[in-house]
Formats: structure tokens, C-alpha cells, sequence
């Protein structure tokens, strides 16, 4: 699932046009295994469900990590020289980032990059209320493809931060392309701090991903629920489940929507067919071993330093530099 930093004011940040919308929708149920991305989760009740999710028993992603950030951060901010440069990938609502940001007093500026303008918007306004003297460069673009940092700010060390394990909905091949960008950026000289979820006893992940209240399958289905309110879908939401499964091959939970009986839906004008038992893929969480992990950075050109975990081994950050 896409994680909190990247998705707490989602329903902004990602409210595309209907034309975008209907576009991707009907090209991923025209493939022979139909898809969906999972960035068209976050509408207004899909944020409010992911939220729900987070604080559910099941799911430790959110609370490992925040854990795991403030039994290190000093540690992480270490790097960080004085006059420096903090720059978030996917920043949202800035929470996380807190965290390190009360360990860099003096840090030059604190570069906040995210798509939705109101999300930066108000966490410029709640930073600088508990930080006075911080420089907050809120940066409106998506982070995905390469972006120019304020000219003032070029030539300082710059320290990219990417928590959440967002990295880890791309593939392997696609976040080392994604940790290239990163590292355009943040050279010469610069490192990444990166959250990434780590492999483990498969019971656990499924559950996670599978939770008893089935908050979880309400957020899937909501996915089919905004097709229908926003580009004319004719889905019956009780004629599918929800099932997240664990892909050994790949090292991957799959969520999927699957039908439950033979049926016609259609979207936007166009019809389609499913047959019981057919599958609509709609998310992918790529999980890791550190040095599965560490391999991967190193093919973006980045040299791996520290790993921090919790005490379970359920989460881990990532200190990268192009040293």
C-alpha cells in the first residue's frame, strides 16, 4: 500500500481529470490480466480508509516505521551539515519528517516536494508554527521524474528523504530508475534516507494486507466504487472480494479484486466481460531482504552506509550516499 507520506492528503493529490481516469481504467481492464493502478485509491473515502488502516493491529508498516524514526533519528540527522539541505520525496502532510527536523536546528532549508499544493500548503503553515526559524520551500511537481531545486539551494549538501516503503508499489527495475532521479538531484556529495519494508513470515504479511475488521477489502472495493461515481462504472461491489495474496516468485503482495460469478460491467460507454473467478490486479508491495534492497541501490549508483531496524525486523531505513 502506498505509504502515509505519500498518500495522507491523497484524495488531492491524486484527483486527476476524467479523461486521465477513464484513460488508464479502460486500457487495464482491456489486458488479458486486468489492472488498476493503485494510485487511483486515494479519493476522499479512500484516504479516510487507508487512515483506518494504519491504526488497524494488523497492519505494522506506519507504526514500525514512525518507531524505528524516533529511536534513530539522531542518529539519521547525523549526516546532515550544519547549512544543509532536507529534501522529502512525496512529502504530503509532512509528519514524519517531524521527526528528523527536530534533531536539524540548523538546517539551511527543509524542500518539500509533493503534487498537491494545498497538502504543502498547510504543512508549511503547521512546520513553521513549531519550527519559527525554518525554511520551508514547498516545491509543487511529482518527484518521479527529474525537478530543479530553488537556484539558492543548488549547491548545498542536500539530504533526500523518502520514508513510507512507497518505493516498494514500483518494481525492482522501476525503483532502481526512481533512485537514479533521486540521485541526480541530490549529488554531488548527497545521501537518501529511504524506509523499505522488509521480508518475513508470510502469516504476517497476509494478514496485514487481509485484516479482520476488513478495512483492508473496503479500500479495494472503493477502488470499483469511485470507477462507478466518477467515469459512469455499472460495478456491483458485492459481485467481487477482496484478496491480497503473497507471490514468492516475485516477493510481492498482490491485492486483487476477484469476481464472484460470471458478469458484464461497463465502463465509460465500453463493456467488459468477467468470468468467476477472474482477477483485477490493483496493487503490488515489493518486500525485501536489506541486501536484496542494497543491490538494488547500488545499480542506481548509490553506495549503501547504515540500516536501521525495529527489534522484529519487520521495517527498515535506509541510509544511501554517493560517496
Amino acid at each position: 500500500m502506498l505509504s502515509p507520506n505519500m498518500r495522507e492528503l491523497l484524495s488531492e493529490r491524486y484527483a486527476l481529470d476524467d479523461d486521465e481516469f477513464a484513460t488508464a481504467v479502460l486500457d487495464g481492464l482491456s489486458r488479458p490480466q486486468k489492472t488498476l493502478p493503485c494510485r487511483f485509491f486515494y479519493d476522499a473515502r479512500g484516504s479516510e480508509l487507508f487512515e483506518e488502516i494504519t491504526r488497524l493491529p494488523e497492519y505494522y508498516p506506519t507504526r514500525t516505521e514512525t518507531a524505528t524514526l524516533e529511536a534513530h533519528a539522531a542518529e539519521m540527522a547525523d549526516g546532515v551539515p550544519d547549512g544543509g539541505v532536507l529534501v522529502e520525496f512525496g512529502s504530503g502532510s509532512s509528519r514524519k519528517t517531524e521527526i528528523l527536523l527536530g534533531e536539524l536546528p540548523r538546517l539551511r532549508a527543509y524542500v518539500a516536494i509533493d503534487v498537491s499544493e494545498s497538502a504543502l500548503r498547510d504543512a508549511r503553515q503547521r512546520l513553521v508554527a513549531r519550527f519559527p526559524s525554518l525554511d520551508v520551500r514547498p516545491l509543487v511537481g511529482d518527484f518521479s521524474f527529474p525537478v530543479a531545486l530553488p537556484a539558492d539551494l543548488a549547491g548545498r549538501h542536500k539530504t533526500g528523504f523518502f520514508p513510507g516503503s512507497t518505493i516498494g508499489n514500483l518494481t525492482p527495475a522501476e525503483s532502481q530508475r526512481l533512485l537514479g532521479v533521486f540521485r541526480e538531484l541530490l549529488s554531488p556529495g548527497g545521501r537518501l534516507i529511504v524506509g523499505v519494508d522488509l521480508k518475513k513470515d508470510v502469516r504476517k504479511l497476509v494478514r496485514a494486507y487481509n485484516d479482520a475488521a476488513g478495512v483492508t477489502a473496503a479500500f479495494n472495493l472503493n477502488l470499483l466504487g469511485r470507477i462507478n461515481r466518477e467515469i459512469g462504472g455499472t460495478f456491483d461491489l458485492d459481485a467481487f472480494h477482496h484478496e491480497a495474496i503473497y507471490n514468492p516468485r516475485d516477493g510481492r503482495i498482490e491485492m486483487h479484486l476477484i469476481s464472484r460469478r460470471d458478469q458484464d460491467v461497463s465502463v465509460a460507454g465500453r463493456r467488459f466481460r468477467l468470468r468467476t473467478g477472474e482477477t483485477i490486479h490493483t496493487e503490488n508491495s515489493y518486500k525485501y531482504t536489506v541486501r536484496q534492497f542494497q543491490d538494488v541501490a547500488r545499480a542506481a549508483g548509490w553506495t549503501p552506509a547504515r540500516v536501521w531496524t525495529d527489534e522484529g525486523n519487520l521495517f527498515s531505513v535506509h541510509e544511501l550516499t554517493t560517496q
